[in-house]
């Protein structure tokens, strides 16, 4: 697991796409503070630029204007192959659609980013076993995913993050295709592992209910960012 969080800070990130030769705002002007082993919400519509602020804070899209600073630094300034390593080895992914290899078990998925780092198969083979039994998969390991319910494979799917001990975990609409039930229970599988690792969590979801169990909400709407406030008057 991860030695602990990661700190981010957004200034003014904007984010515009061209299409047809017009220019489509996504995010107009964004600050944010995220610390060490914060768990943060992210809810907005659909389309609202959700995925764009992960991807952003995820190393996988740049933004138009602004900066994004990753303990204090600006990684924007260093050579990609720099971008891609910290990338590999700090930050991890959480997809709503699991993306989970068919032809490969539960075991051999999250080995999988380990064995591309380096690792040895007795070293991948390890972790990743230490990593399904702490979600609750130790008798399901050998299963192909299509074995597997859809919360079970969304649980492949997070120790297949965790697989390099990230300091971030970026999750985008990790239960929008499970029901209430076991979409609650992952989130508390997430709000968990936060807990025992520190590691620095970002969930975007359209589900209220759900990012009401996180700490702090935060709602992306026309652009920007804005306090949740909670319904006994205390800010999120």
């Amino acid at each position: 697991m991860a030695d602990g969080g990661m700190s981010i800070t957004l200034q003014g990130v904007h984010k515009s796409y061209w299409l047809g030769g017009r220019e489509i705002p996504v995010l107009g002007g964004v600050d944010l503070q995220i610390d060490s082993g914060d768990i943060v919400a992210v809810v907005g519509k659909s389309g609202s630029g959700k995925s764009t602020l992960l991807q952003i804070l995820g190393l996988l899209d740049e933004p138009s204007s602004g900066s994004v600073l990753y303990q204090g630094q600006d990684l924007r300034s260093q050579h990609e192959d720099v971008i891609e390593r910290f990338r590999n080895r700090h930050v991890g992914f959480v997809f709503q659609f699991h993306h989970l290899l068919p032809e490969f078990s539960a075991l051999e998925n999250v080995m999988m980013p380990s064995l591309i780092s380096g690792a040895t198969m007795r070293q991948a083979r390890i972790g990743a076993t230490e990593l399904l039994e702490r979600v609750g998969l130790g008798e399901r390991m050998q299963h192909a995913p299509g074995e597997l319910s859809g919360g079970e494979q969304q649980r492949v799917a997070l120790a297949r993050a965790l697989a390099l001990r990230p300091s971030l975990v970026l999750a985008d609409e990790p239960t929008g295709n499970l029901d209430p039930r076991t979409g609650n229970a992952i989130h508390e599988l997430l709000i968990d592992l936060n807990r025992e690792t520190g590691t620095t969590l970002v969930v975007a979801t359209h589900n209220m209910a759900l990012a009401g169990m996180l700490p702090r909400t935060l709602n992306l709407a026309n652009g920007r960012l804005d306090v949740v406030e909670r319904g006994d008057g205390a800010s999120a």
